[in-house]
């Protein structure tokens, strides 16, 4: 069970931090500082990863979890077209106009403080 209470912690943690990442990669974006945000993003990327995992496992331990994965899967193919096309702009609004505010109301798991 410690370890299901290490990974809800992790997870509300982490979900409080995606909002603030996402508007430093814009700037860094807006910026032209691509090297930062491509290293952001790809950082970005595998936290998505993470917290789809810790999703499942705590599903899969009768912790209610209120991520749609399938918005975090459409976050990620976006901006993989964005960034093929190295469209910075559009990479740039995806993440402070959409991934930012989807996340700041993202509620955290409850009764599991921090």
């Amino acid at each position: 069970m410690n370890e299901v209470i290490d990974v809800i912690s992790s997870y509300n943690e982490y979900i409080l931090k995606v909002t603030k990442g996402s508007v430093q990669i814009a700037e860094h974006l807006r910026k032209d500082e691509v090297p930062e945000a491509m290293q952001m993003i790809l950082q970005f990327s595998e936290g998505m990863g993470w917290l789809v995992e810790a999703s499942e496992l705590l599903s899969k331990n009768k912790i209610t979890v209120h991520l749609p994965v399938e918005q975090i899967h459409e976050f990620l193919n976006e901006i993989n077209s964005g960034l093929e096309l190295q469209d910075y702009v559009l990479v740039a609004d995806m993440f402070e106009y959409e991934i930012a505010p989807f996340f700041e109301q993202l509620l955290p798991i409850e009764g599991f403080e921090n």
